[in-house]
This record gives structure tokens, sequence and C-alpha cells, in this order.
């Protein structure tokens, strides 16, 4: 039998399921992250396959969706603990959820030498929300890989991933990147939004892959960054707003290059 209930908040694996939900620190040291939620695990599940625990509240045990995976994972042999409805709280940052966690492992991928297909590139940005939705637009626009800075957000923190939807099972997110090395070895037009630009986002070919620079939400990109993009441009607005969320851009950014590539 591959399901155990634990009742005492100082059993050691308990231990280590707190700290890894509560501590940015320990998910980034072991290599693993909590997933938070029915829609998340089951997305895992579909893009990625079995994890290597599965957590559940008491009362959850009852709800169809959670004994579905449930019997998929003792079927699989994954390994599930049982947690009071008191204990599983503790671990969960969902309001009104339905008690369901996975932990996983998150991916080690190799950075690669060059950019060659579209690719989002993201400067500094803090913000777990702005993250988690612009990986959730690029997934749905089609563009397959992300590199982060080493100042933006954690991308498999439970924040992003909440945001993100399930994106970031159809992406490779690549993290602690040299952007500016990797904008050296881009074989693709790299574009820049600024607020300052003079080019508007609508006169440029997007139909082929172009990698997209984001930056700070205050701040924006850096200026050594942005004297290497291949384009700098505007997102033309109507409203007497400076400018748009850095979240909002990127996905009037990727859906832009959708339209020019379906229509």
């Amino acid at each position: 039998m591959n399901i155990k209930s634990i009742s005492s908040r100082d059993n050691q694996l308990y231990k280590e399921l707190k700290h890894l939900a509560s501590s940015s620190q320990a998910r980034r040291k072991s290599g693993r992250t909590l997933l938070d939620g029915v829609h998340l695990c089951d997305a895992y599940l579909q893009h990625v396959g079995m994890p290597p625990l599965c957590v559940v509240s008491e009362t959850a045990q009852a709800h169809p969706e959670v004994a579905s995976i449930l019997a998929r994972c003792q079927a699989e042999r994954t390994r599930c603990i049982i947690l009071p409805d008191a204990l599983y709280q503790v671990l969960s940052q969902v309001e009104h959820g339905i008690d369901l966690l996975f932990v996983i492992d998150t991916p080690q991928i190799e950075h690669p030498a060059a950019l060659t297909q579209s690719a989002v590139l993201l400067d500094n940005l803090q913000d777990p929300g702005n993250l988690g939705s612009i990986l959730r637009s690029a997934a749905a626009a089609g563009i397959g890989a992300v590199f982060c800075s080493p100042g933006t957000a954690f991308a498999w923190s439970p924040k992003v991933l909440r945001a993100a939807m399930g994106a970031h099972f159809l992406l490779d997110i690549f993290e602690h990147v040299d952007l500016a090395n990797l904008l050296h070895h881009s074989s693709v037009p790299v574009v820049a939004t600024s607020s300052h630009a003079r080019q508007r986002l609508y006169e440029i070919d997007l139909k082929r892959p172009v990698a997209w620079l984001f930056g700070h939400e205050g701040q924006g990109v850096a200026e050594d960054l942005l004297a290497l993009a291949t384009h700098q441009v505007a997102i033309p607005h109507l409203g007497a707003v400076e400018s748009l969320n850095v979240a909002a851009s990127a996905a009037v950014c990727f859906f832009e290059q959708v339209r020019q590539k379906t229509g």
C-alpha cells in the first residue's frame, strides 16, 4: 500500500513539506516545488507524468477528482500522503480550493548556446504574478522557451505556478541566464518594448521567429540589454496612461505575432 496517513506535526516528512511550502531557498536548494490544487496537478499528469509525491487532506479524499488522481497514483506506485485538514492547510496557499498537492522535481535544463527560435527573455522581472501571466501567454502563443535573468523571480515558486495555470509544463524555462551573452549569440531578431521608441509594434515583421525582451516593472529593460535589441518598439494606446503593465505588454506582443502568422 503506497498511501500513508500522517497525523503528527513532528513527522520528519511533514516538516520537510512545511519547509518547501514556506521557503524559496528550500525549494531552490532541494530542486523541488509544490503544485497546489487539482488544475495544476492534472496539468502535470497530462503533460509530464507521475509526481514523486502526492499529498491530500482527509476531507478531500472523498472528492471525485481527487479520488481519481489518488487511484491513478496508486496504480503507478506513486507515494501518497494523507494529512488531517488542519495540517494540510499549513502547506496550501489556495483559499477555498480542493486539497491536493504534488511535490515535483523542478526541471534542470542545459542552456542552449544560441537563440534560434521565438523565445522570451526576462530582465529582472520581480512580480511572481507578472511572471506567471507572461509564461501563460507565451505558452498560449506557441512560444517554447523563456530565459530569466538572475534577478528575475523564481519561476517555480507556488505563486508563479498558480498564475501560469499549467504553462510551465509546455515551456522550457531557463533561469540564471546571462542575457547579454545570449543576445550576442542570437540568430533571430531581438524585439524590446519601450515607451520611448518611435517604431510601432505593428510595423515590424513578426512572421519569422523573434526573441522578445521585457524588463523590470518599474525600470524596464536595462540599458546595456536594450542596446543589443534589433528593434525597440512602442505599443500604441489611446487612453491617458503612460504605459501598460509588463504582462499586458507581453500578451499584446505575443498575439500580434500570432495574428501575423495566422492572418
